[in-house]
């Protein structure tokens, strides 16, 4: 992530609207040149947050900065226009009466918009290909372009303000899987280049993991964890953030030194203070699922003792999803949800050996229970 001076800060942050809080002390920095994405679910606050950066909206209390000038705050409030900051809505909001060309030249400055028509074809041509469009796409209409290049039109527009900061709210939502990636791509490769700070608001967790320099959480409007993608990915702070940024295999545990007791037998841990007992997080990958000699099948070849059956299989290709009941004395066993490539073992029935693979994160008996009971936490696997 780029490391220098601040581009946004926001410090104590709150927002209400009809006597509910939507934001509530929100602080965050974001580094110039980066791109950070703030992620939570719907009705969280995210589209709030950029609101309050752009000008469309005021605090109710705390302060924004932005490229060092105070632009909101106690006695302070810069129109949006004056912010120098670009905006890029959900589906775009292209004028739909205009050409892709005019919809390029609504942003551009008082003086390219008064200068010759030669002088404003040039620049749009040159916003198009910053967005890797072709200049021949200015003469058509919305309507004539796919979503994905609608996305694309709607950034050069922005582009078009010359804006030291972009924010964009959730511009990809409306695509395809394939065409979504592609666009992201190409979108991230254009603010790279120019230089731009980057502020993306997305519900897609794989979205904002390759996206982001720095990523947040944002939970009930609450700012949770910030850090890098890989950061929370791996060492979530809480089991919320767990869940939310990917699938989670929890187990109960005993902890002492180092070391968790668990289904999966003893597996190594990060760095924790606790002892005793507690719970684990493993990401289904780092579990390794490997046939019995005693497979029901009569064709398993490992060695390791049968800790699991499978009870189904969900194919994706060139990986599957396993549905493993464990093996734990004195109870009907623990379903986990683990994936491995390729087809061995993967017969409903079979018997498996399964271990885990890295180090798990820990966290307390309490947090597991609490975060059972809240009600906007993802689905446990």
């Amino acid at each position: 992530m780029p490391v220098g001076r601040t581009a946004i800060e926001l410090a104590g942050v709150s927002k209400s609207f009809g006597g509910t809080t939507i934001l509530d002390r929100v602080s965050l920095t974001v580094p110039e040149g980066s791109r950070t994405v703030i992620v939570g679910s719907s009705g969280s606050g995210k589209t709030t947050l950029l609101r309050l950066i752009s000008g469309f909206e005021l605090p109710d209390a705390g302060t924004i900065t932005v490229n060092g000038r105070l632009v909101a705050g106690p006695g302070v409030a810069v129109a949006a226009h004056r912010r120098e900051i670009g905006y890029v809505a959900q589906d775009g909001a292209l004028f739909p009466h205009l050409t892709v060309g005019q919809n390029i030249a609504f942003g551009l400055g008082p003086a390219l918009r008064g200068g010759t028509r030669r002088e404003r074809k040039k620049a749009v041509a040159e916003l198009l290909g910053m967005v890797s469009l072709d200049p021949g796409f200015a003469d058509r209409r919305p309507d004539e372009v796919s979503g994905g290049q609608q996305q694309r039109v709607a950034l050069a527009r922005a582009l078009a303000r010359r804006p030291k900061v972009m924010l964009l709210d959730e511009p990809f939502s409306s695509l395809d899987a394939g065409l979504r990636a592609a666009t992201r791509d190409i979108v991230a490769a254009t603010l790279e280049l120019a230089g731009i700070t980057t502020v993306l608001v997305t519900h897609d967790q794989a979205e904002a993991m390759s996206f982001a320099h720095q990523l947040a959480v944002l939970r009930d409007g609450h700012l949770g964890q910030v850090g890098s993608p890989r950061e929370l990915y791996w060492r979530p702070v809480d089991l919320f953030t767990a869940r939310f940024l990917g699938d989670a295999v929890v187990l109960p545990a005993t902890i002492g030194n180092g070391v968790a007791t668990c289904a999966l037998g003893q597996v190594a841990l990060a760095p924790t203070t606790l002892h005793g007992d507690a719970c684990i997080m493993l990401r289904p990958e780092q579990i390794v699922v490997e046939p019995c000699d005693a497979d029901v099948t009569g064709t398993g070849t490992g060695t390791g003792t049968c800790t699991g059956q499978v009870e189904a299989v969900d194919f994706y290709g060139a990986e599957v999803q396993l549905a493993v009941r464990l093996h734990v004395a004195g109870s009907p066993g623990t379903i986990v949800h683990v994936r491995q490539h390729g087809t061995t073992g993967t017969v409903v029935g079979s018997r498996v050996s399964l271990r885990a693979r890295g180090t798990a994160t820990a966290f307390t008996a309490a947090a597991l229970a609490a975060a059972q009971r809240h009600p906007s936490l993802p689905a446990a696997l």
